[in-house]
């Protein structure tokens, strides 16, 4: 073992042989310095907060509260969440909204969704979505008709679509590989011990990284890209395990970054990791032979960094965001 090895560096950390210390009280001091952002702010930002408004339309950047959300939205980068705002799973880490049965879906949001991408000027779009296990396909075939009618009325825009297990269906997975994304995603969020803990009972870690390996398999054209989540308990090799399983399922690009809590419902924090902690486990990533790696606490599976060098690794380099249509600038729908 050597300094250089950052594989053997991790493994032979203290924590990578049992989980990290529960801190109860993390919550009630106030969080680390690299963790404070600016609060969200600007014309361009205004906009889409409005535009999203006037369409009924959703941003997982508001409904997971993602702490970048200034930043990249005053850049003209979103992160569209379709098929509403309520979810029919009921995650411990998330915020969104659950239900047995949501409302309808919206004929009209495929439309909606390609016209505002167009007005915002943008070359590399990110589209997730709820899960839907209320419909016959859960929701399948509206994201593949999204996907088409954006990528139809934005020519050259590469979209990544993030999307669910749909409990391990071969042919929901097929249908959204279909409509052609330049990338598929789907994200295990946390170590396979704390996912009974983490994620819906629906929600499998195997399953999830079964889903990943179906679409390398089906697929093989379109890399596919996960993420975790940290501080809620997990061992470094446990971190460890889980990316080299990521690596088995064929996955290519990862991020990882601090777990937050979103409101006191939520699972707490057990521990905010120091950006060193996440430098080392890029270095880890890459050894493993994952093609990117982003991470750093304010990491988020849909993250700007991450989505410039994607372009990149796909021989569509990503230029500077356009200059949005008449009035986006002035804030008006």
């Amino acid at each position: 073992m050597t300094d250089r090895d950052p594989l053997a560096a991790l493994a032979a950390s203290p924590s990578a042989v049992a989980p990290a210390a529960s801190a109860p009280t993390a919550l009630r001091v106030a969080k680390p310095d690299w963790l404070k952002v600016r609060m969200p702010q600007g014309e361009r930002y205004q906009w889409i907060r409005r535009r999203a408004r006037a369409l009924n339309l959703h941003t997982v950047c508001e409904e997971a509260r993602c702490p970048n959300i200034g930043e990249c939205w005053q850049s003209g980068t979103a992160t569209f969440m379709l098929m509403g705002e309520t979810c029919t799973r009921g995650c411990r880490f998330c915020a969104v909204q659950t239900a047995r049965c949501p409302a309808p879906l919206d004929p009209a949001e495929p439309a909606h969704i390609a016209g505002t991408i167009r007005e915002m000027g943008l070359s590399y779009v990110v589209l997730t979505s709820v899960n839907r296990d209320d419909l016959p396909d859960q929701g399948a075939g509206h994201i593949a008709a999204t996907i088409r009618e954006t990528q139809a009325r934005n020519p050259g825009l590469l979209i990544e679509v993030l999307i669910p297990d749909f409990r391990g269906d071969a042919a929901c997975l097929a249908a959204v590989a279909a409509a052609g994304p330049a990338v598929l995603a789907h994200n295990v969020e946390t170590v396979e011990r704390l996912t009974p803990r983490v994620r819906d009972p629906r929600a499998g870690y195997r399953q999830s990284l079964a889903v990943l390996d179906h679409l390398r398999r089906t697929a093989p054209a379109i890399p596919t890209k996960s993420s975790l989540m940290l501080g809620l308990g997990e061992s470094e090799g446990e971190i460890l395990e889980a990316m080299r399983d990521l690596r088995a399922a064929g996955c290519a690009f990862l991020t990882l970054g601090q777990y937050l809590q979103p409101d006191r419902r939520k699972l707490k924090v057990v521990e905010f990791l120091p950006p060193e902690r996440f430098r080392a486990l890029e270095q880890a990533g890459l050894a493993l032979g994952f093609r990117y790696v982003a991470a750093g606490p304010l990491v988020r599976s849909s993250y700007r960094a991450a989505e410039f060098f994607i372009a990149q690794a796909l021989g569509r380099p990503r230029p500077a965001p356009a200059e949005p249509s008449p009035g986006v600038a002035k804030g008006t729908a």
